[in-house]
């Protein structure tokens, strides 16, 4: 046993100016806790370990309700350095970004991910197209998220008379990983964790890098006892084991653990609500028109979430393969605290591998968020007001996927909206526009889309617009609104009307089933 140790022995292992790497996702599916707390703790009391370089795919946090995650770091003098593929949820840490207290990069979720299997392999980085003519683009932002941040770690290049991004390796001292049972010598197994995340690769990275791994468990058992077939991290990649405790090993910041996350167990589909009626529910319901039999989708963060509550709804949630970027395959992705896992999950693979996926184009739809829209057919998720919450894996579906769905009510901040008589009604609009002049960052281009020949819709609970090689066009209204009023008046720019310009489907704005099962 002589790999078990304290968490606080482990935070008494790293060193100034160490880079570490991180697991987790979102809220917390699979991150360390308790060696972060412990990490955090050391700091306030000592003062060490500083000047560290975090690496981390996606920021762990609880939207700063708590002291939890990542936000165990936000303490000045502890950081100096954050690669990231988002950070939104670690508040105090983004807001140390913000305030230019850190350099900070934002680079697409998938290109950290496979970051860390370049590293492993000794490869001097990411060579992809992904990240093109978006913010990551060096002749854009470089992925730089504030003034203090100045190296350039991402260039353009040419292979094959293309161009691409290149995002440089970087050596990595300390791995903290997490699992459910550990052996002595190492041996870890995954099958309590909601999503197998890149665990294996941060631990090589950090192995080839000459680097320590410290690895922290649900359960230590004896050399031998495990299931060989059951193991995903190999003892020779662990230095240090870390048993923690039950509350600093929940499945994610709120919930301790759910067996339908991991397959074992099958909750009946009926327990799952149906939505209310709402602007929500009608965009979710007029994207669910947009889903097709026998396809592979993927669904964003917030609003897209509803599609598949309506999917389920309307009883053709078989048509459709529903994966999350974590690593989930089928079953219905969960919201809130459990975004990233998925309940009756059919099938969990590590994050790498489904951006593998993701990158060659293997998605036939994908369903994204909708902040802001610019006449160019531009999004913006990832930064606002001068804010970064950073773009997670929106940059790798958006670029990759055949057809893109962007969902996301019309207008932003406080709102009364209703269906009465089968009518929207506007009683009051939100503050803010979306539909904008200029993006304030490109998130999606729009200009790629059209290179590549992607077919992209912009979906509202007033109107359904689509790119063109002109620019957005105008298609869909709902029945009751004002063209002028409601619509062009509420946009920074004109779009093109379509001179086949229809309502929105009557049953759209039922609150009742549409039917779809048995329109296709």
């Amino acid at each position: 046993m002589q790999k078990l140790i304290t968490a606080s022995q482990a935070a008494q292992l790293i060193k100034d100016n160490d880079t570490i790497a991180f697991n987790g996702f979102a809220f917390g599916f699979g991150f360390p806790e308790a060696l972060a707390k412990a990490l955090g703790k050391r700091y306030e009391q000592e003062k060490k370990p500083e000047n560290l370089t975090l690496l981390f795919a996606s920021g762990c946090g609880d939207s700063g309700k708590s002291d939890f995650g990542l936000d165990h770091f936000a303490q000045e003098g502890m950081v100096r350095r954050i690669v990231a593929g988002h950070v939104g949820l670690a508040k105090k840490l983004s807001g140390m970004i913000n305030e230019n207290q850190v350099e900070a990069y934002n680079f697409p979720q998938g290109v950290i991910t496979h970051l860390y299997r370049a590293i492993a392999g000794g490869k001097s980085g990411v060579i992809t197209h992904v990240g093109l003519k978006t913010f990551a683009d060096p002749r854009l932002e470089g992925g730089k998220m504030n003034e203090k941040t100045k190296e350039d770690l991402v260039e353009v290049i040419q292979v094959d008379g293309k161009e691409q991004l290149f995002y440089r390796s970087m050596p990595i001292q300390v791995a903290l990983i997490r699992g459910t049972k550990i052996d002595e010598h190492g041996n870890m197994t995954l099958e309590k964790e909601g999503v197998y995340l890149e665990t294996l690769h941060i631990a090589q990275a950090a192995k080839n890098s000459g680097g320590i791994v410290i690895a922290q468990a649900e359960q230590v058992v004896k050399h031998g006892s495990l299931n060989v077939r059951e193991i995903e991290i190999p003892g020779m990649l662990v230095d240090y084991i870390v048993k923690a405790e039950q509350e600093d090993h929940k499945m994610n910041a709120g919930v301790q653990y759910d067996p339908s996350y991991t397959g074992e167990a099958v909750i009946p589909v009926e327990q799952i609500e149906p939505m209310k009626m709402s602007p929500r529910k009608i965009i979710s319901k007029r994207c669910a028109m947009e889903l097709e039999r026998n396809t592979i989708i993927n669904l964003g963060i917030g609003m897209p979430e509803g599609v598949a509550a309506v999917a389920l709804e309307e009883g053709i949630s078989d048509w459709t393969t529903m994966t999350i970027e974590a690593g989930s395959v089928g079953g219905v992705p969960g919201s809130g605290t459990n975004l990233g896992g998925a309940t009756n999950v059919e099938v969990i693979i590590g994050h790498p591998n489904m951006f593998d996926f993701y990158d060659g184009g293997g998605l036939h739809i994908a369903f994204l968020g909708l902040a802001q829209a610019d006449e160019k057919g531009n999004i913006n998720v990832s930064k606002f007001n001068g804010r970064m919450v950073g773009c997670g894996g929106f940059v790798n579906i958006t670029q990759n996927t055949k057809r893109v769905v962007f969902c996301g009510t019309f207008t932003a901040g406080k709102s009364e909206i209703e269906v009465a008589d089968g009518k929207l009604v506007i009683k009051k609009d939100g503050q803010y526009k979306k539909f904008i002049k200029e993006a304030e960052q490109v998130t999606f281009s729009g200009e790629y889309a059209k290179e590549v020949g992607q077919e992209v819709l912009y979906v509202t609970e007033r109107a359904v617009f689509r790119l063109t090689e002109k620019g957005m066009e105008l298609i869909e209204i709902a029945p009751g609104i004002d063209l002028q009023k409601d619509i062009l008046d509420q946009m920074e720019f004109e779009p093109i009307i379509s001179k086949q310009l229809k309502e929105m489907d009557s049953a759209i704005f039922k609150d009742e089933v549409m039917g779809l099962k048995d329109r296709k």
